[in-house]
């Protein structure tokens, strides 16, 4: 909690680089629920099935949990500002290209170019913010998941506002708004000193060796699944407005910014991580449960509320990763988001598929019993998932690098 007030105190006075980065990583978030309020127009306009639509997260995170082997790689040869750079002309183009696309086939293909972007920018971000930032890294760590947490917040929004024209207009207003990252980053941003030590394409995978590292990221992989149930598949549950579903999923944006920077930290240092992490599983279960099942007003409510529980999740799943294991953090972070953008792009792919197979609320039981599983992984590898900060203070403290979440 210190370290926490003490990075809240120095968030402010930081360098024009600094808020170039995190301006940049706003926008970056943004982009992952962008599509959230418009995927049914999305639908009318390509004349699409719900299936069909859902691919636009599927092929987003099945090249971003690839891309996390290579953008260590990447950044270690070229620099992380060459790697920003590199990162967001490929959101440009992509996104620019998604807003022309004529079929389903087109927009999915683009969206999965602009996953590649978004990886290697995401991945490379909060290095560099760190690097240049003033404070240590407590502000900077606390500036970016503000970034984070305002991203996922204003993307449904944005999506909404734009959308409500055109199904289009988002994907065109993103590809502006990273254009201006893009002239900021080049403008404000020196090169920061490339890492000491090359990255290998095999190196997180290697990390994964690591009992406590790879039990974290099992249940994050369960996790996961449920988060983006809640997040790709609901809008279709909602079959609200652009307007409408977009003042949703910013409510829920807000509950998952507020609990991820403010409340997570205060529940871990009363409670503990690990039950921490488990209650809000479980909680997190019962909520898409009761999400299925209810009423429209109650599937509204439930949508809204489950921010809350993926906020404090993204959070405690982050510091598990970074401190579970004695691998150098970004290539920690690299094999973890390996596996777990596994489920962000498989639930998306099969949430609507089970409706077909089922109905409308066997999805939500599944995603219950995903964020169930993950919780039992926590009980059962506890051990494994304990290990005392102070053993990896000093050499954390030492890295220049520091690894990324996307949460």
């Amino acid at each position: 909690m210190d370290a926490l007030d003490a990075g809240a105190g120095s968030l402010l006075r930081q360098p024009k680089a600094v808020w170039a980065t995190a301006g940049a990583s706003v926008v970056a978030f943004m982009g992952i629920g962008l599509v959230d309020p418009i995927l049914p127009s999305i639908t009318q306009g390509l004349d699409a099935t719900a299936g069909q639509v859902s691919l636009l997260f599927t092929s987003y995170f099945l090249i971003t949990a690839f891309a996390m082997l290579v953008t260590g790689w990447v950044s270690s040869r070229i620099g992380g500002r060459k790697t920003l750079l590199l990162g967001l002309a490929f959101v440009v183009v992509f996104a620019g290209l998604a807003g022309t696309s004529g079929s389903v086939a087109e927009l999915v293909g683009f969206r999965a170019g602009w996953g590649l972007g978004n990886a290697l920018f995401v991945s490379t971000a909060l290095a560099v913010i760190v690097g240049a930032a003033a404070g240590g890294s407590a502000a900077a760590i606390l500036l970016y998941e503000s970034a984070l947490g305002l991203g996922m917040a204003c993307g449904p929004l944005l999506g909404a506002l734009l959308g409500d024209a055109s199904w289009r207009y988002p994907f065109f207003g993103t590809a502006f708004l990273m254009a201006v990252g893009f002239l900021c980053i080049t403008v404000f941003l020196k090169e920061q000193p490339k890492p000491a030590r090359k990255t290998s394409l095999l190196d997180p995978v290697k990390a994964l060796g690591h009992g406590g590292l790879a039990s974290a990221a099992a249940s994050a992989f369960f996790y996961n699944y449920t988060f983006f149930t809640v997040l790709a598949f609901t809008p279709f549950v909602l079959d609200m407005t652009p307007y409408k579903s977009g003042a949703v999923f910013f409510a829920w944006g807000v509950l998952l910014a507020v609990f991820s920077v403010i409340v997570a930290p205060r529940l871990q240092a009363r409670f503990g991580s690990l039950k921490v992490l488990g209650g809000s599983l479980v909680l997190l279960a019962a909520d898409v449960l009761i999400l299925g099942y209810g009423s429209h007003t109650t599937a509204i409510v439930c949508t809204i509320l489950s921010g809350a529980f993926i906020g404090v999740n993204n959070t405690v799943y982050t510091e598990l990763a970074l401190g579970v294991s004695d691998a150098p953090r970004p290539v920690a972070s690299a094999g973890y988001n390996f596996v777990r953008w596994f489920a962000a792009a498989a639930a998306p792919f099969f949430a609507p598929r089970i409706e077909e197979w089922t109905d409308i609320h066997v999805p939500f039981v599944v995603a219950a019993v995903t964020a169930l599983a993950g919780a039992a992984v926590v009980v059962v590898r506890r051990k494994a998932l304990t290990r005392e900060a102070e053993e990896l203070e000093s050499k954390h403290a030492a890295e220049d690098g520091v690894a990324v979440f996307v949460n």
